[in-house]
């Protein structure tokens, strides 16, 4: 199958489009950030408020987001096994050439249980440690939702459904945006953004900073994404800070060019500030974090050095030294985006004969090593309860196969990391693992029993929303009976 991107392309505007959007961004962004601040500091000094805390709570306190998505749809039903004796049965039938031996999966003991035995795929070490340490937990089948809806429901039409359930490119946008039912314009981490980015004060470098490009999630009105790659910051070729060279005398031109561009057009001016604002905050992101590395071992800790040398461990070592950073940006709210591909197995998913091994082992190994030295690294720099990482993807995989992989479902599993997670728990309703059952709309595509909204609006609540503005971050999360899931602190 061919694979979509993450995004479509935005059309390209007309210069009269581009003006008049211009315009409405000014305004609606300035507004928005007006009404961010008033409602933040509403919040810090109004008695008794969910998000209520003093001026130096305010100025001391520090979280950090971290979405972590896997493009192209995980297939849960092989993160999390069923291992009682009927149920394993049952798993072996249905997922057929794809099942994992008993004998290899690592057991978990949640504090609580549903009668039903579960177990981590063996490539997940790290992260099973993390589980039975209480840093890490699981919350069961999730996917975007309009509403709660059942199967009854979903077979009559009577209820609105998520519009292009199985398309990558839906389903991504709708799992960074939380807005299934409207067309996209920004996401929930851009709102998150949004909404608190009173608390910092330093807004010179933006408080959304992507690891792997552009995307929906940080997408906001008033606080735009500041993208970096796996390493650091990429700096504009042939430039120099020496007018005695041939770059030096180039990027004097450079500045002084954008410097004067003519501040009557509003197409030019754009362009110049948004130029320059990437220059700025290139260079001042690359100094600090070329400063840490040369001598400042406090803000680089021995942890760096157990990351993964992959895609992932290279994104997630440059998130911990950005948040080893935060003191030097003056930064109270940080909000991350990483992304790690290759999830879309229509085939080759597993090792014929050897099915703990195979693309989505490696995938499940690469995920649980980054994670685990992630982890590490906060726990030594101090802020392991300041730092939570979440898992979220296009949806699940079919339970049952087509050969030696899977197609595309909708309810998933997810995996939420940090020190302020109550972990050790599977949270949210494990599906009936049945072809045909309550929760099957067909070939094992579970019906979610837990909305993206919920799993959003707990995470937000942890980050500082209070229950008031809880709707300006997530509209839908009036629909839903649980805006706290309870896996955090």
């Amino acid at each position: 199958m061919r694979r979509q991107i993450l995004t479509p392309p935005p059309p390209d505007p007309g210069r009269r489009h581009f003006l008049g959007a211009c315009c409405a961004a000014v305004g609606s962004a300035g507004l928005l950030s007006a009404l961010a601040q008033l409602r933040m500091l509403g919040a810090i000094v109004q008695p008794g408020s969910a998000s209520a805390m003093t001026a130096a709570t305010a100025a001391s306190d520090y979280r950090a987001l971290v979405c972590l998505f896997l493009a192209g749809g995980n297939d849960a039903n092989n993160l999390i096994v069923p291992t009682g004796d009927s149920d394993y049965a049952a798993y072996t039938a249905a997922r057929g050439a794809l099942a994992l031996p008993r004998s290899v999966l690592l057991p978990l003991n949640p504090r609580t249980s549903d009668g039903r035995t579960w177990a981590f795929h063996p490539a997940l070490a790290g992260l099973h440690g993390l589980f039975g340490s209480g840093q890490a937990a699981v919350l069961a089948n999730v996917g975007t939702l309009l509403q709660p809806t059942t199967k009854a429901q979903y077979q009559a039409k009577s209820v609105p459904l998520p519009p292009q359930l199985f398309s990558h490119s839906n389903q991504q946008v709708e799992w960074q945006s939380s807005l299934a039912d409207k067309p996209f314009v920004t996401g929930w981490g851009g709102r998150l953004a949004d909404l608190l980015q009173a608390l910092n004060e330093n807004n010179t470098i933006s408080m959304s900073i992507s690891l792997n490009g552009q995307n929906s999630f940080q997408v906001g009105r008033a606080v735009a994404q500041f993208v970096v790659n796996e390493t650091g910051v990429t700096g504009l070729t042939g430039a120099s800070t020496s007018t005695a060279t041939v770059a030096g005398q180039r990027t004097r031109a450079l500045n002084e060019l954008l410097a004067s561009s003519d501040t009557h057009n509003l197409f030019e001016a754009a362009f110049a500030g948004v130029t320059r604002n990437a220059i700025t905050d290139s260079s001042l992101v690359a100094g600090v974090l070329g400063a840490s590395t040369a001598g400042d071992k406090s803000a680089f800790p021995r942890a760096y050095g157990t990351f993964p040398g992959s895609s992932l461990g290279l994104q997630l070592r440059t998130i911990a030294r950005l948040i080893a950073a935060r003191d030097q940006f003056s930064l109270r709210r940080q909000v991350f985006f990483a992304r790690i591909a290759g999830w879309d197995l229509h085939d080759n998913q597993v090792v014929a004969g050897a099915t703990h091994a195979g693309a989505h082992a490696n995938l499940f190994a690469d995920l649980s090593r980054s994670l685990t030295a992630f982890h590490g690294a906060t726990v030594e720099m101090g802020v392991a309860e300041s730092v939570t990482t979440f898992t979220a993807s296009d949806f699940g995989r079919t339970y049952n196969t087509n050969g030696d992989g899977t197609d595309h479902a909708w309810g998933s599993h997810h995996l939420i990391v940090g020190g302020a997670v109550r972990g050790g728990e599977l949270y949210g309703r494990m599906p009936a693992l049945e072809l045909g059952g309550p929760d099957d709309i067909g070939r094992g595509r579970w019906i979610p029993t837990t909305s993206v909204d919920e799993y959003s609006a707990t995470l937000a609540r942890w980050f500082g929303v209070s229950a008031t503005d809880l709707p300006i971050v997530l509209p839908n999360i009036g629909r839903f009976a649980r805006p706290d899931l309870g896996f955090m602190t």
